[in-house]
């Protein structure tokens, strides 16, 4: 359970602000989401730090188990898979990311949902 705490206060963090960030200046974020989805190096390097990432996460924490830490597990494995999508299908990526940026909503809606997704694990690493 330490390394479920330890991810928990690494994450949630690194969900929560820049979910605020995005929240608080959005016309800003979204010029810099589109200036990054233009960039098949960006999207290639981003690839390659969230595959790493996934991929220590699910080394680390494998754990299937019916409680918040899933959560963690669940995110190690979705950071694999988007690197490995964003390495193996740079320009597939680029062309779903500029729909994304190009949607106001859906735009807010990730921002929303990675404000939560930190808070909840704020909340399960921080009250520990």
């Amino acid at each position: 359970m330490h390394t479920s705490i330890f991810l928990a206060r690494l994450l949630g963090p690194l969900f929560l602000l820049p979910g605020i960030g995005i929240l608080m200046n959005l016309r800003l974020y979204r010029a810099m989401a589109t200036e990054i989805v233009r960039s098949v190096t960006l999207i290639y390097l981003f690839g390659l730090v969230d595959f790493a990432a996934g991929l220590a996460i699910v080394l680390t924490h494998n754990v299937w188990a019916a409680n918040w830490s899933v959560l963690i597990t669940l995110i190690g494995w979705a950071m694999l898979v988007r690197g490995a999508v964003r390495v193996t299908a740079p320009g597939t990526i680029m062309n779903y990311g500029a729909k994304l940026v190009g949607n106001k909503r859906a735009f807010q809606a990730t921002a929303i949902a990675a404000v939560i997704l930190g808070l909840v694990l704020c909340y399960f690493g921080f009250r520990a």
